[in-house]
């Protein structure tokens, strides 16, 4: 209440002060206006006068002076016309005038003895009056004065009547802003700050999910408060469910993955060291939204998976800076601290040209090694001007590394990805003392496809350079092992699954990459916000259905979403009892689209899109949604959320994180996975429908399974999917890595590079 008196008086105080100023220059700029007038009224008038009262004066004609001061001397505002000699004598005077004025006024002397007109305000029997005079004149000679007597008491009540109407006016501003500001502080000040004290108290109290009273307060004037308490609250909520799971756990004598054991295995394990992480794609982006920059979220599995590993550990992650404003954003080194709300560890961003990004990323490892691990059919492009940039490349990440283990002893380094593979060794080769891993998150193809490589043993040679290599599932290590000994004269040692390569080992580990795992609400809560969010993305969708199933992926050869849509149209045709009951979105992240086969895909997709919708659709209603854009995590969350089916049904992938995520979103133990059998979720999600994603009547059945199935057997598979993820967490797996590379024993025989 007191701010609202506060701001109310200083507006009102305001207010008045800027009326009186103004009102006082309006009524001098009034006053001059008028008095302008009344001159410019009396100077026409006694110019005209003076030509008949000359004469007249010349001659003492009082009788025709008296007539004519009569005459004129009853007009508007005039209160008479007197007429004098050149001894300031009177010669003759309107009526009345005799009683007020006892000699020759000021203005009647001035005119005479200059020879000028003059105008000014004059006292006459206890009244005041406007004297305009000025000589009569006869050929050359001043022989008299004529002076025009006007009532100025219009000009006051002009000037009263515009103090008066700017005080209502005060006053009516004055009653505005009282109204106004109240209504103001109350609706987008004191409004919200009651909310958000609401709101902040039933999240401290532990009412954030379920039947809450208090909605979520939404922005506008505190904005940025809401966001914070958003953050502190979410904070809270996440410690207070994890307490809770070590509570369970303490009580089960059981052993869960957590941040807080990660961070606690991180200091018995690297004694305070920093994690050190590389890959090609960067956690935050920061990107031009018309004149602003925003930091966004990459969409990816690896920047889902790594990034709560990295606010955990505090270290530093090289990446790619990508974004268009990715320069401003940091410091003179490319470093900065993320994410931007709840700064947890450093970014080392890496520039690249368009030459480089166009031979190393989109070029050798899109064009060339991606399609090469994965059996899609695709052919794998390979040219000498890509590889070089390729070397070139992978040595700028290196020397940025590099850099930034310097200071450390034995640094902890995990490289991610098929990007990345000539790192390993070009750090070893400068850093023996450090510990490496590389995570291969994409398959590893059989020896006989990888010799299509032309440079397949500089590629295994940079590999072997790490100190682990982790692939998403045994077979994968199994085909990497067997590639190793057709091209390379290293020993291999099946037993424990390691290459010795003379000075050193590399170990080969499956460790399935996974997610982090939150959900503990209710099963009842979670249930009935899920048919809000299904009837919320249909009703922004303008359809009308009773089952929705989704995809999320990027728009790539290797997902199978071709085949996915004709399972959807086999469906249709299979069970048309589903027409206008069921509906499929797949949101869809366009992806490296500077590359033909991608760009072809994209409107391979859209076109099959518009044609199950022509054969299928009607009003209101339409098969396939494809929402072509760059989703992020938070938008996607919904729609695992609210789907009855989720389908993954890649033609081959390393893990494909989509199903785990889909898993770990489901609160309300509820909806069905697809799940593709030539993916290494598969060998961990046993419970979903495991499909050949090449066989579209499977695929269309699936669905129709999943529709139908009981609810009870529905539950309890997605129970048993969500323990394995529970289990089976990123920070199970982080764990585990870092647990591997932090207990191998550094080479004690080599000392760090400039010592």
């Amino acid at each position: 209440m007191k701010i609202t008196i506060r701001l109310v008086v200083s507006l009102v105080i305001a207010v008045t002060l800027v009326t009186v100023a103004f009102t006082a220059y309006q009524v001098r700029v009034e006053r001059g206006r008028l008095l302008a007038e009344i001159e410019r009224r009396a100077n026409v008038l006694a110019e005209s006068l003076q030509e008949s009262v000359g004469p007249l004066v010349e001659r003492r004609s009082l009788e025709r002076l008296r007539l004519i001061s009569e005459k004129f001397g009853n007009r508007e505002r005039l209160k008479g016309v007197a007429i004098y000699d050149f001894n300031g004598i009177p010669l003759a005077l309107t009526s009345g005038l005799e009683l007020k004025i006892s000699g020759p006024p000021e203005q009647i002397v001035t005119a005479i003895s200059e020879n000028r007109a003059i105008g000014g305000f004059a006292q006459y029997g206890g009244e005041r009056a406007y004297v305009y005079a000025l000589p009569v004149v006869q050929g050359e000679s001043v022989i008299g004065g004529l002076a025009l007597l006007y009532d100025p008491s219009f000009i006051d009540l002009r000037l009263r009547d515009i103090w008066k109407y700017n005080f209502v006016r005060l006053l009516t501003m004055s009653l505005s802003i009282v109204v106004i500001t109240v209504l103001v502080v109350r609706w987008s000040i004191t409004g919200p700050i009651a909310h958000i004290s609401d709101w902040a108290r039933e999240l401290r109290l532990g009412k954030e999910k379920g039947a809450r009273s208090v909605d979520r307060p939404r922005g506008d004037v505190l904005a940025p408060l809401v966001k914070e308490v958003a953050e502190m609250a979410r904070s809270l909520a996440v410690a207070r469910e994890r307490a809770d799971e070590e509570v369970k756990l303490r009580v089960h004598s059981e052993s869960l993955w957590t941040p807080n054991r990660l961070k606690e295995k991180m200091k018995v394990e690297l004694g305070g060291k920093k994690l050190f992480l590389v890959s090609n794609r960067e956690p935050y982006m920061h990107m031009k939204e018309g004149r602003d920059v925003k930091c966004i979220v990459p969409a990816g599995g690896l920047i889902t998976a790594l990034d709560p590993v990295m606010r955990v550990c505090d270290g530093v992650w090289v990446a790619h800076g990508s974004g268009d404003s990715d320069r401003e954003a940091t410091d003179d080194c490319g470093r900065l601290r993320v994410p931007p709300e709840e700064p947890s560890y450093t970014l080392r961003r890496v520039w690249l040209t368009k030459d480089e990004e166009a031979g190393y990323y989109y070029g050798f490892s899109n064009e060339g090694i991606w399609p090469l691990c994965h059996n899609t059919h695709t052919r794998p492009l390979f040219r000498l001007e890509d590889w070089v940039k390729y070397q070139e490349v992978n040595a700028k990440f290196a020397e940025a590394l590099l850099k930034e283990i310097a200071g450390e002893e034995s640094p902890l380094v995990i490289i991610q990805d098929y990007h990345l593979a000539l790192v390993p060794l070009l750090i070893k080769e400068k850093r023996p003392d450090a510990r490496v891993g590389i995570f291969w998150h994409i398959p590893w193809p059989n020896p006989e496809a990888y010799g299509i490589c032309p440079w397949h043993q500089e590629i295994l040679a940079g590999m072997l350079g790490a100190d682990i290599i982790g692939f998403h599932i045994q077979s994968h290590c199994n085909n990497f092992l067997d590639t190793v000994e057709s091209f390379l004269q290293a020993k291999v040692n099946w037993e424990m699954f390691s290459v010795n390569r003379g000075e050193g080992v590399t170990l080969v580990k499956p460790l399935p990459i996974s997610v982090d795992f939150n959900g503990t609400s209710s099963r009842s809560a979670a249930a009935g916000e899920r048919e809000a969010l299904k009837e919320n993305i249909f009703r922004e969708t303008g359809i009308h259905a009773q089952y929705l199933g989704i995809g999320v992926d990027r728009i790539d050869y290797t997902k199978g979403i071709p085949e996915r849509f004709k399972a959807v149209e086999r469906f249709l045709e299979k069970y048309p009892e589903f027409i206008e009951r069921f509906t499929f979105v797949e949101l869809g992240a366009p992806s490296r689209t500077y590359i033909k086969r991608y760009h072809d895909l994209v409107a391979e997709v859209e076109e099959m899109a518009d044609r199950i919708n022509w054969r299928f659709r009607t009003k209101g209603w339409k098969p396939v949604v494809l929402l072509k854009a760059h989703h992020s995590h938070q938008t996607i969350i919904p729609f695992y959320k609210a789907a009855d089916v989720c389908m993954v049904t890649s033609l081959h992938d390393g893990m494909n994180l989509v199903a785990k995520e889909f898993v770990a979103a489901r609160d309300d133990e509820d909806g069905v996975l697809i799940l593709s059998k030539f993916t290494g979720a598969s060998r961990e999600l046993t419970d979903s429908l495991i499909v050949n994603p090449y066989d579209i009547e499977e695929m269309a059945d699936a669905i129709y399974l999943s529709l139908t199935m009981e609810d009870e057997k529905r539950v309890e598979r997605m129970r048993r999917m969500r323990a394995v993820v529970r289990e089976n967490n990123i920070y199970c797996w982080a764990g585990t890595l870092i647990s591997e590379l932090a207990r191998l024993r550094a080479p004690e025989s080599v000392a760090r590079s400039g010592e």
